[in-house]
């Protein structure tokens, strides 16, 4: 076999692996679709910091932004909720049409009390959802997709690891996108304001 088929074999073997792996990010990642439509969110029901339970099937037709983090999140969490608490006050009655959630990934810390507390700090339309037990918590960040993870800290206490990604669900619970951590003020409120005309299920981002 001549030296320039030898090379010429080895580009097209680079090339398949290439192609499979990225059919197996596609497949298996977070953003994993099928017919067009990402494999996040799903039902789910818990209980919100003031007793009412809040469940999925109750949500059809209204779209939904849902947040994961911790009250002794330092930054990325209060930053998250203040800048999501802004751009529905400026979105004024429009922002009505969408409810918000923040959901704890730290319920042993975050007692109901503790989340009450917390969230009057951000615009009341946003509510915390604590699940009751490990399991609960499991089955929603797999739902979502979110990671999360308890980390020590040097004076023997924890923090936690997590997704800072805010997430959009239209009002047939599909996914519509997402808003990042530092995102543009005016980019965020555009993001929302289409997901407060959303009815019907299709990506956006």
């Amino acid at each position: 076999m001549s030296r320039r088929l030898v090379i010429l074999v080895a580009v097209l073997a680079l090339t398949l692996v290439g192609a499979a792996g990225a059919l197996w990010l596609m497949t298996q990642g977070p953003q994993a679709t099928t017919q067009g439509k990402a494999l996040v969110g799903g039902p789910f029901k818990l209980t919100s910091a003031s007793g009412e339970v809040v469940d999925s099937e109750t949500l059809k037709g209204q779209p939904y932004v849902i947040f994961f983090g911790f009250t002794h999140c330092p930054e990325v969490c209060p930053t998250t909720l203040y800048s999501l608490s802004g751009a529905l006050k400026e979105m004024g009655a429009k922002g009505d049409a969408i409810r918000a959630f923040f959901v704890t990934v730290d319920p042993e810390r975050d007692t109901p009390e503790a989340l009450k507390a917390y969230m009057e700090s951000f615009d009341n339309r946003v509510v915390a959802l604590r699940p009751s037990n490990a399991g609960e918590l499991s089955a929603i960040t797999k739902t979502f997709r979110v990671f999360y993870r308890k980390q020590p800290t040097s004076d023997g206490s924890y923090t936690m690891d997590h997704t800072a990604l805010v997430y959009l669900m239209d009002g047939n619970g599909e996914f519509f996108g997402t808003l990042s951590f530092g995102e543009d003020a005016a980019a965020m409120r555009g993001k929302l304001e289409r997901l407060a005309e959303q009815k019907t299920g299709w990506l956006a981002w």
